[in-house]
């Protein structure tokens, strides 16, 4: 089921953390370093905020663990707040309120501002899935609406034409959207073609692998069950190691929007 993190008590070793946190630029947040928040509305939820304004982020992500009869029973985002959850693993029921979906490992749902999602597990194993919210930056004569899909049902594309690097794209590429959920996934020993440095923000959960991440020209280690925030312009990239398997994550980019001044 996703990540476990089996440490109880103390543990053998000095206390020590792969953790990196340059506010506003970048952060690195590994699995077992988290912790639990309580968050009004979930319940029998497991659930750590991860980026957030308090980092730098434009955005809010979550990893929520619906543990038996989990759900959230407020209502994720609302007013202005557009939302997006990915099932990393198990089955969740989502709602409007109105129309209800299952989703399966690789589901995904997106919400448009002004519409609340309603969660709750759909089995009663563990569900593990990941969050995301950001403020909707409306654009006259465009509206979004809600978008359902298993990332099984898309076909991959070849990022910057490399075959060994493939690129899923959950929403579609309509103006009205002004973000978009991927998963990007590199087989062992592929990377990007060189190391990026754009307007997008991103926040990134890995959800297979190992690899090498570069952040703001300093490389650091990374695997599954770790966060990685990167803010605007901060050079970023990847290369996969080991040999069993790909380097994947699910992100987020904002997009389709001019900056304001």
């Amino acid at each position: 089921m996703g990540y476990k993190n089996n440490r109880v008590g103390y543990q053998k070793e000095i206390l020590t953390s792969r953790a990196v946190v340059r506010k506003n630029n970048y952060a690195i947040l590994p699995h077992d370093g988290l912790v639990k928040n309580s968050i009004p509305g979930f319940v029998n939820v497991e659930i750590s905020i991860l980026g957030s304004p308090r980092l730098g982020a434009n955005f809010v992500d979550y990893i929520a663990t619906f543990l038996e009869n989990g759900a959230q029973e407020t209502g994720f985002g609302g007013d202005g707040v557009e939302t997006m959850v990915y099932v990393i693993e198990g089955k969740l029921t989502v709602s409007d309120g109105e129309e209800e979906h299952t989703l399966e490992t690789g589901g995904y749902a997106y919400y448009p501002a002004g519409v609340k999602m309603f969660m709750k597990n759909a089995q009663t194993e563990n569900t593990e899935v990941f969050l995301y919210k950001k403020r909707y930056e409306v654009l006259e004569g465009h509206e979004t609406y809600k978008v359902i899909g298993n990332v099984n049902d898309l076909t991959p594309i070849e990022y910057e034409g490399m075959s060994d690097v493939l690129y899923y794209e959950f929403l579609p590429t309509e103006t009205a959207f002004d973000m978009n959920l991927h998963i990007l996934t590199f087989k062992p020993g592929a990377s990007h073609a060189y190391v990026e440095t754009h307007f997008q923000e991103h926040g990134a959960y890995l959800l297979s692998g190992q690899g090498m991440y570069n952040l703001d020209n300093e490389w650091y280690p990374v695997e599954k069950g770790d966060y990685i925030f990167m803010s605007a312009y901060v050079h970023q990239a990847a290369y996969a190691v080991g040999r069993d398997e790909p380097l994947s994550y699910v992100y987020s980019k904002d997009c389709n929007r001019d900056p304001q001044i």
